[in-house]
C-alpha cells in the first residue's frame, strides 16, 4: 500500500509558482539602493538607541509645546461629575448620557445624578442582534460572497456606535439612574461577551441562509429569528443583569434630603426629568472634506435599530460647526462630538494638539496628508464620542480652544481633555446640535433628498 502511494505522488508533477515578472520585486540591486538611505552615524545610532529602549511618543514629545498649558475657558457648560468606561467600547453610549444628565441636572436642579449605561447597553445589543439577524433574512436571496452579505457577518456584533444609537434606544426604552442598574464585570469589560454574542449570531445567520436556501419562507425565517433572539436575550441578562420595567427612585435636594420618592417605568422616569426628543430636536453634522460640502448624506445599515433610523448628517466645513458649537456652549447645552482621539493625544496632561508631538524630526521624514487623503487612506476616521462643554474664546471671538468631558474617568484635567483649536479642524468628525442653535443655511439642506452611501463607508465606524 505504501509503495502503490508513492508511485502515485512520483505520478503528479509538482508545479512551483512562477516569481513575478513584472519587475516589482526586490532585487540584489534595489536592495542596495534601498539600504543605501540609512548611514550608521553616530546621530543616527543615538536615535536608534533611544527608540530602541524607549516610548516613541516621549521622543517625539514637541518639548516648547508643553510649557504656559492654559486651562481657562471663557464660556463653559455647568456640568458635575465624571464616567468611566473601563474596558469598553461604549464611549457613544456615555457621551449621549453624559449630554443628557447635564440637562437633567440643570432643569431639576439635581446636585448630583448618573444615569445607567448597562441598562440601555442591554437594549442596544440585543436590538443590534436583531438588526443583524433581520439583515440576514433580507439579503437571503443574495450569494454569501455578495459584498453587502459579507460585511454584515463582519459586523455582526460590536459594542460601538453613534449618536443615532443614543437616541433610538433613549426614546424607545428611557433610562433609569445607575443604582437601579449597576455595572457588571462583563459591562465594564465587554471583549468576551461581544465575542461570544458575535459567534453566537453568525452561527445563527448561517442557519437562517440555509433554511431560506431551502424555501423556508420568510414569516419562518422571522419566527426562528425572535426564537434566536430568545438566546441572546438570556446571555445578556446573565452577562449584565436582566433591565428593570419599573424602579422606586427618591429625588434628593443639595443637602441630601429627600424631595421627593416615585416609582417610574423607565419611559416615565425619561419624559419626568428629560422629554426632548433626541431625533426632531437635534442635527447631525459632519466635517467630511472628502465628500461635497452642503449636502445631506445617509449612511446605509449605520444605525443601531432594524427600525430605527439611519446615521444621516449636514456635511459642513469645520468653521461652520465651529459657529453652530459657540451658541450651544453660550446656550448652556453640551454637546455630542466625536474624533480621531488616538491622534496627538498627550494623556499626561489631557491636551488634543496636533504639535503635541515631532515625528518628523525624530524620523527625518515628513508626514504631509492633509485631513481629506488620511480619510481617503484609512489613517484617520472617528473613533471615540466625548462631550463638548467648553470654549476659549480670544476678544474678537475667534475660538482659542475647546473643553471635552471625557468617559476614562477621573483623570487629568480631573478627566477633562482640552482641544486645540487646531486638532478641531484635523480630526474632529461629528458633532450633534440642538436644532434652535444651527445656521438657516443648514436648515435648508436638512430638507434635502440625502445621498445613500454604503454601510462600508469610511465614516461608518462606529466610536468606541
Amino acid at each position: 500500500m505504501f509503495a502503490s502511494a508513492m508511485a502515485m505522488m512520483m505520478a503528479v508533477p509538482v508545479v512551483a509558482k512562477s516569481p513575478s515578472t513584472n519587475g516589482g520585486g526586490l532585487s540584489a540591486e534595489t536592495l542596495v539602493k534601498i539600504r543605501s538611505a540609512y548611514e550608521p552615524t553616530a546621530a543616527n545610532k543615538a536615535i536608534h538607541n533611544a527608540i530602541a529602549g524607549s516610548d516613541i511618543n516621549v521622543l517625539a514629545t514637541n518639548a516648547d509645546n508643553k510649557n504656559n498649558l492654559d486651562t481657562h475657558f471663557s464660556h463653559r457648560v455647568p456640568s458635575k461629575g465624571i464616567t468611566d468606561q473601563k474596558q469598553s467600547g461604549r464611549c457613544w453610549l456615555f457621551t449621549g448620557l453624559n449630554v443628557l444628565r447635564a440637562q437633567m441636572m440643570n432643569a431639576h436642579d439635581l446636585p448630583k445624578l448618573e444615569l445607567s449605561q448597562s441598562y440601555n447597553f442591554f437594549w442596544d445589543q440585543l436590538e443590534k442582534a436583531n438588526l443583524f439577524l433581520q439583515g440576514i433574512i433580507d439579503t437571503a436571496s443574495l450569494p454569501e460572497d455578495d459584498r453587502k452579505v459579507d460585511w454584515l457577518f463582519a459586523n455582526a456584533l460590536n459594542d460601538g456606535g453613534q449618536y443615532t444609537g443614543v437616541a433610538d434606544i433613549i426614546m424607545k426604552y428611557g433610562v433609569v439612574p445607575i443604582e437601579v442598574m449597576g455595572e457588571t464585570a462583563s459591562s465594564m469589560n465587554t471583549s468576551r461577551m461581544r465575542q461570544l454574542l458575535s459567534w453566537r449570531l453568525r452561527e445563527d445567520g448561517l442557519t437562517l441562509r440555509r433554511m431560506a436556501a431551502e424555501g423556508v419562507g420568510k414569516k419562518q425565517l422571522e419566527n426562528r429569528k425572535v426564537e434566536m433572539l430568545g438566546e441572546v436575550y438570556r446571555m445578556l441578562a446573565l452577562n449584565l443583569g436582566e433591565p428593570p420595567t419599573e424602579f422606586t427612585w427618591t429625588r434628593r435636594d443639595k443637602e441630601g434630603n429627600a424631595v421627593d420618592t416615585r416609582t417610574y417605568t423607565p419611559q416615565e422616569f425619561y419624559q419626568t426629568y428629560a422629554g426632548n426628543d433626541l431625533k426632531g430636536d437635534y442635527v447631525m453634522f459632519m466635517n467630511d472634506p472628502t465628500r461635497e460640502y452642503g449636502r445631506l448624506y445617509e449612511i446605509e445599515f449605520d444605525r443601531h435599530m432594524h427600525d430605527g433610523y439611519n446615521w444621516t448628517y449636514v456635511n459642513l466645513p469645520a468653521d461652520e460647526l465651529k459657529k453652530m458649537a459657540i451658541a450651544s456652549i453660550k446656550g448652556n447645552e453640551a454637546m455630542y462630538m466625536s474624533g480621531d482621539v488616538g491622534k496627538f493625544y498627550d494623556r499626561e496632561r489631557g491636551v488634543l494638539d496636533p504639535d503635541n508631538y515631532d515625528y518628523g524630526s525624530l524620523f527625518g521624514t515628513t508626514f504631509g496628508m492633509d485631513k481629506a487623503d488620511r480619510i481617503r487612506t484609512h489613517s484617520s476616521g472617528s473613533t471615540h464620542a466625548m462631550t463638548l462643554v467648553a470654549v476659549d474664546l480670544d476678544g474678537d471671538g475667534t475660538p482659542k480652544k475647546w473643553l471635552l468631558e471625557n468617559s476614562y474617568g477621573n483623570k487629568a484635567n480631573e478627566g477633562h481633555l482640552i482641544m486645540t483649536d487646531k486638532w478641531f479642524d484635523e480630526y474632529l468628525f461629528r458633532l450633534v446640535v440642538n436644532r434652535k442653535y444651527i445656521t438657516p443655511e443648514a436648515e435648508k439642506i436638512l430638507k434635502q433628498q440625502p445621498v445613500l452611501l454604503p454601510p462600508w463607508d469610511p465614516m461608518f465606524a462606529p466610536e468606541e
